[in-house]
């Protein structure tokens, strides 16, 4: 009873400190490029019209053929602009069809491996197609405060950096793709033509719905506790042997207004944690996962079961 009781403060305090969002679980979007693979966890919770915004892109197939056309090292990598189409030549580049402006929900830093909407100068309500990821912490001191704040609505998970550096790590050449010239970064570039197989390409894009993500030892999720509040939690792994020990980040806790129709539950009669999926790489999702409170002072769960 202490656990709930502890839970539920927490997130009384979270709830005064958060707008009112829509309470889904957090899709997964996973880009195959001819760099490699590299997939985002969309903050639909958080970002509501921004994710929204971005899948209806991905769904429309705006983003299928797409090229990387911006990059400035140690800065950001940015797509969503561009896209290459069947010609009469051949495949060309051309501009993404962008749908209407969405209003910005600025709320999350733009730190390292964080994925923001790209916008117009001094027009915090002007992003449509164009994203871009963070490639370092330092972009939170001016990204966070300019135009309104640039909003932050996925991070990139897994080992996906490994493919986002390597994009970031390729010269940028200076091209004019329409009305100005932007540093894109090019593969084999030979300094004279630059041909279709130079560009940084996205082949596929594939989203998947889970409760929850495991990435770089935390298992993130949502969680109905048995009260009126349903929470976003995290759970660090701090044991793997002999036996998988996650521990509750109690920093980590934010409360949601409704609570999501596919979500994790908490017993607090037998202490049993039940995640009904949890996607643990690019291509993999468990189900069925069973956790058991066995340290209620730190709140420590142990890993019994899965599918």
């Amino acid at each position: 009873m202490y656990f709930i009781q502890k839970y539920y403060k927490t997130a009384l305090f979270a709830c005064l400190l958060l707008s009112p969002t829509i309470a889904k679980a957090n899709p997964i979007a996973c880009f195959s490029t001819n760099m490699g693979q590299f997939c985002i966890e969309l903050f639909e919770t958080k970002t509501p019209l921004t994710t929204a915004n971005f899948i209806d892109y991905i769904n429309s197939g705006a983003y299928n053929n797409g090229i990387f056309h911006r990059s400035i090292p140690g800065f950001v990598i940015q797509g969503g602009g561009y896209k290459l189409v069947d010609g009469s030549n051949g495949k060309t580049l051309a501009p993404v069809t962008t749908f209407p402006p969405i209003t910005n929900e600025f709320k999350i830093s733009n730190t390292r491996g964080t994925v923001a909407m790209a916008k117009l100068p001094d027009h915090p309500d002007s992003a449509t197609s164009q994203w871009f990821v963070n490639l370092s912490d330092e972009n939170s001191r001016n990204l966070d405060f300019q135009n309104g704040g640039f909003t932050v609505f996925g991070r990139v998970i897994f080992d996906g950096m490994n493919v986002i550096d390597a994009i970031a790590a390729l010269r940028p050449t200076s091209l004019n793709l329409g009305g100005s010239s932007t540093p894109v970064p090019l593969i084999n570039f030979n300094g004279t033509q630059v041909l279709v197989s130079n560009f940084v390409q996205i082949n596929q894009i594939a989203v998947t719905d889970a409760t929850g993500v495991f990435s770089e030892g935390i298992v993130s999720f949502a969680v109905d506790i048995g009260t009126d509040a349903a929470l976003e939690v995290s759970l660090r792994l701090i044991e793997d042997s002999p036996n998988y020990v996650f521990e509750l980040d109690q920093a980590t806790i934010t409360t949601l207004p409704t609570k999501p129709a596919d979500i994790a539950t908490f017993s607090s009669q037998n202490g049993e944690l039940r995640i009904p999926s949890v996607m643990i790489n690019a291509s993999t999702v468990v189900h069925n996962v069973v956790m058991q409170l066995t340290n209620p002072q730190s709140y420590q769960f142990t890993l019994i079961s899965f599918d």
